[in-house]
């Protein structure tokens, strides 16, 4: 018999409910946590005339959830759960031919979906706790709304939701009706806890819950952000409390959860230890207060790394409220958030949507096995990031489960039937072909347990998961059913890492020469263990989890061995020539390489003309590196280099080249390449004849007219051949000749054609600078008297002639007693 349903606030919004659903077919109900949305409403619902006798889908985003609110409206209806209202979580179902209303997870929604597109028999379908975005309630409201777009018009849709952004979400529908319920049902008093003296997350939650039962009566709900802290703060309780102390997570098997949320038999208080499990679509019996820790675990994926990791976020506003609604649901309530009402006003509103920060290759795979390419083509509340969905199409790709355009294969309709990663489906499909099925199947369940262990070894951990009471063996079962897999759960440690090695071949790694805990990857990063690792030392890994954040420390992994990976990845291997300069060893390394990725697995010298080829762009590379300076030049070659740099600057109207140090290094390969056959490190650079080798940058008729403008020596007076000293800025060349070498010349010489006089420096008879000129002429009538004087008591056997012009030159001094 039914009973009448609960005078509940969110009834009052019912009418224009039905309304709404009747008229757009589809609507939003915003209603606040307490209001009694999730069981009530389909309940309401279940008799409208647009129903004609269809199934109504409540999407719950959790097993747990599902579960209570299955039962829930069963105990309202008086019956049992598998009558007019069932439930179907992962591997578990209560449904029979009578069950009208199907409470499910959100993953399942879209295996239905996948499965037969028009959901025939459903006439509209509850999206549950919207706000929390998941990436499998987006997933599943972007199918319905096309499937309903092209195929099934009758379909309902109803949003819900305690804290939501109601535009975006009525945006999204197409403007759908937005319908608004009252506040919740009784009043909760918040009260501000910041902590004092410790950072500890279990320290702080044990010393809240503390305060709580001490300041209120009834059960107590604490919200902490994973197991560690749960069991920490389970530990830091001890028995300075009198209350039973219960655990609440996703990883308990149901009889423990539904023991937790069980009022105890004896009227002892209890404190309920739980994740975000317990945040929203539950009614923990007894609980009148909620201790808020402020701590969440996000999934947050890293494309440098592959790998996904859980961080401990805070909190947004609108999580804190929903947890504060749990207080209130069976009367006035307390909430204690450990927390300042300052730091409060600082959280962000709503918490990051995963398919912002989630890997997305099984949302990929499931938009392929959709028909579609893009996800632009289905409606989002958000467009996931470019680069998270590169990536994720790209992995599709390795594992052959789509083609090159994006079209699902054979392969990936496969997987895709698979309730799990894409690579996990990947490697359980390969180890059935191998006979190994029951070890991937562990494998698997070990990978999608949210396992704490500090443990790295996987085959100790799969040991360890199998002697425990779980859902794990239920999970191995059923995989291993969808899967068509013989009923087989044995676990073949040895062959541990090679099954691993086919989810993840990218982190198959090989310890490093004379290390033991420093592996090379294939992917080209490394990866580390700790020194007193089980697994160190083995010469080869396959790596299922590492922390990027800590220069990827190896978090879980199994060996494996040589042979495994040569023949199970024998499609992966590739040989190719690798010929590059290698900055260490300032030479190159020219080989040719049996690869995979980034591991070498063979080298042998490389030789050929073709090798020749390579080795002379892998030089010049070195030398681009190294830069022009490394080349051996002389004086001479950077005096040649001057001297055509000066005649470029002094002649801007002829082609002289640019031979600067950042023109020559830019065009390398026109002009250094042709010699550096045989040339294949630094050292060798020394057997080039740069001077010969620059010189061919200039034709026959421009290294005459060089030799012409301007000469690397000049004559003077005396008959000495001096050496003229050019300039890369284009300055006057400068002479450096000893003054008695230039009597008889009356002015200064000049280069370039008479353009440009040389700067003459004038040298004593102990060849130190007494002056510097370019006026030869003026130095003879203004300048030469003074340095007379000065040297002449010097310098007594040189000539100091009263007229240098007329004197004859010399170059030595004068004979002894003259």
């Amino acid at each position: 018999m039914s009973r009448p349903l609960p005078d509940l606030p969110v009834l009052e919004a019912v009418p224009a409910l039905k309304a709404a659903l009747a008229r757009d077919k589809q609507a939003l109900l915003s209603a606040p946590p307490g209001s009694g949305k999730t069981t009530l409403v389909p309940l309401a619902l279940l008799d409208e005339p647009w129903l004609r006798g269809q199934k109504i889908l409540v999407l719950e985003p959790r097993r747990l959830a599902a579960r209570q609110a299955a039962r829930r409206m069963a105990f309202l209806r008086g019956e049992e759960v598998g009558e007019t209202v069932g439930y179907q979580v992962r591997f578990e179902r209560k449904i029979s031919a009578r069950t009208r209303i199907e409470v499910i997870t959100e993953g399942l929604l879209t295996r239905r979906l996948q499965a037969d597109p028009e959901l025939p028999g459903v006439g509209l379908v509850i999206f549950d706790e919207f706000h929390e975005r998941s990436l499998e309630v987006d997933l599943a409201l972007a199918l319905t709304l096309d499937a309903r777009a092209n195929l099934n018009p009758d379909l309902r849709v109803l949003v819900m939701s305690a804290t939501l952004d109601i535009g975006a979400v009525s945006q999204l529908l197409g403007g759908a009706p937005v319908v608004e319920s009252s506040g919740r049902l009784h009043p909760v008093s918040v009260k501000y806890r910041p902590s004092r003296g410790s950072d500890d997350i279990a320290v702080i939650t044990s010393q809240g819950v503390q305060a709580a039962l001490a300041e209120t009566t009834g059960d107590l709900l604490v919200f902490l952000p994973g197991v560690r802290e749960i069991r920490g703060t389970q530990r830091a309780l001890g028995d300075r409390v009198r209350a039973a102390v219960h655990l609440l997570y996703g990883d308990l098997g149901s009889a423990e959860q539904d023991a937790a949320l069980m009022p105890t038999r004896d009227g002892t208080r209890k404190v309920i230890l739980a994740t975000n499990l317990a945040q929203t679509s539950l009614t923990v019996e007894g609980v009148t207060t909620v201790v808020d820790a402020g701590w969440a675990r996000a999934p947050r994926f890293d494309l440098g790394d592959g790998a996904n990791r859980l961080e401990t976020v805070r909190v947004s506003r609108a999580s804190a409220e929903q947890r504060a609604g749990r207080a209130g649901r069976l009367g006035p309530g307390t909430a204690y958030r450990l927390w300042s009402e300052e730091q409060h006003g600082r959280l962000p509103a709503h918490d990051t949507p995963e398919i912002l920060s989630a890997d997305l290759t099984r949302f990929a795979l499931e938009l392929a096995a959709w028909g579609v390419a893009r996800p632009e083509a289905v409606a989002l509340m958000n467009s996931p990031p470019d680069s998270a969905w590169s990536y994720a199409r790209e992995r599709l790709r390795e594992l052959e489960a789509i083609d090159d355009a994006g079209r699902i294969t054979a392969h990936g309709r496969e997987l895709s039937r698979l309730p799990t990663a894409p690579r996990l489906a990947h490697m359980l499909l390969r180890a059935q072909r191998e006979g190994l099925a029951g070890t991937a199947a562990w494998i698997a369940a070990l990978l999608e347990e949210r396992d704490s262990a500090s443990e790295t070894d996987l085959a100790a951990r799969v040991q360890r998961l199998r002697s425990e009471r779980g859902r794990a063996r239920e999970s191995v079962r059923q995989l291993l059913r969808i899967a068509d897999a013989p009923d087989d759960d044995a676990f073949d440690a040895n062959a541990a890492g090679r099954v691993l090695s086919w989810a993840f071949p990218e982190r198959i790694a090989r310890r490093r020469a004379s290390q033991n805990t420093l592996y090379q990857c294939e992917d080209g990063g490394e990866a580390r263990l700790y020194e007193r690792d089980a697994l160190a030392g083995r010469e080869w890994l396959a790596i299922a989890h590492w922390d990027p954040a800590r220069n990827r420390a190896i978090r879980l992994a199994a060996p494996i061995g040589e042979d495994e990976v040569l023949r199970d990845h024998a499609n992966r291997i590739v040989s190719s020539a690798e010929v590059r300069w290698d900055p260490a060893t300032e030479a190159v390394i020219s080989e040719e390489q049996r690869r995979l990725g980034a591991l070498v697995l063979q080298r042998k010298p490389l030789r050929g003309d073709a090798a020749r080829e390579l080795q002379r762009a892998a030089m010049l590379a070195g030398v681009r590196h190294l830069g022009v300076a490394a080349l051996p030049w002389s004086e001479a070659t950077r005096q040649w280099q001057a001297r055509v740099r000066s005649l470029r600057a002094w002649r801007t109207n002829e082609a002289w080249p640019d031979v600067s140090d950042e023109a020559l290094a830019g065009s390398l390969a026109e002009w250094l390449a042709p010699y550096l056959d045989g040339v294949t490190r630094r050292d060798h650079l020394a057997r080039l004849d740069l001077a010969g080798i620059l010189n061919g940058l200039l034709d026959y008729a421009g290294a005459q007219k060089l030799a012409k403008l301007a000469p690397t020596h000049m004559s003077v007076p005396t008959g000495s051949s001096i050496a003229l000293e050019y300039f890369a800025d284009g300055r006057a060349p400068a002479l450096h000749v000893k003054l008695q070498e230039m009597f008889g010349q009356p002015s200064s010489p000049a280069v370039n054609e008479g353009r440009t006089p040389v700067v003459l420096h004038l040298l004593s008879p102990g060849r130190y600078p007494v002056a510097v000129t370019q006026d030869l002429a003026g130095f003879w009538t203004r300048g030469y008297l003074d340095v007379k004087k000065d040297m002449k008591g010097r310098y007594p056997r040189h000539p100091w002639p009263d007229d240098p012009v007329a004197a004859a030159p010399t170059r030595r001094a004068k004979p002894r007693g003259e």
